[in-house]
């Protein structure tokens, strides 16, 4: 199994609810849903983690209860935290932003070692050329 979320602790292949720190995590989404930043609403939970920790830690669908986590917070606390989220991005005008994808850098310059060796077949000579491709020069 991967790692267990904040907030539960495996007992006999069982997922159960760590009190303490599902008290923590509720504390976290009162404390946002409230007004408070990320990071201050965690740390007033008693959760010393950074902002995008925070962020995921209100993401982790898990927390809503699944086959094998109990929940630990109700649909509509996870859906308003959720739309808040959203609200706060577009008033910071975080939405509409994307990574420009970097372009693939297709190597075109090689090094060869010396043919021996000359096919009629133009498949074979390729394959043979190809085969002597020692490395790539940057």
């Amino acid at each position: 199994m991967g790692h267990t979320p904040y907030g539960y602790t495996i007992q006999n292949g069982c997922a159960l609810i760590d009190e303490e720190k599902a008290d923590k995590i509720r504390k976290l989404y009162d404390n946002y849903l409230s007004g408070m930043a990320l990071n201050k609403a965690a740390a007033e939970a008693g959760i010393e983690t950074y902002h995008s920790t925070a962020k995921r830690l209100m993401e982790n669908p898990h927390y809503l209860g699944d086959d094998f986590y109990p929940a630990i917070i109700d649909r509509e606390t996870y859906d308003k935290a959720a739309e808040e989220r959203l609200r706060r991005a577009g008033k910071l005008g975080r939405l509409d932003r994307k990574k420009a994808a970097k372009p693939a850098v297709i190597p075109t310059r090689f090094h060869f070692a010396e043919a021996e060796t000359e096919y009629e077949d133009p498949r074979l000579q390729a394959e043979y050329l190809y085969s002597l491709i020692e490395s790539e020069v940057s």
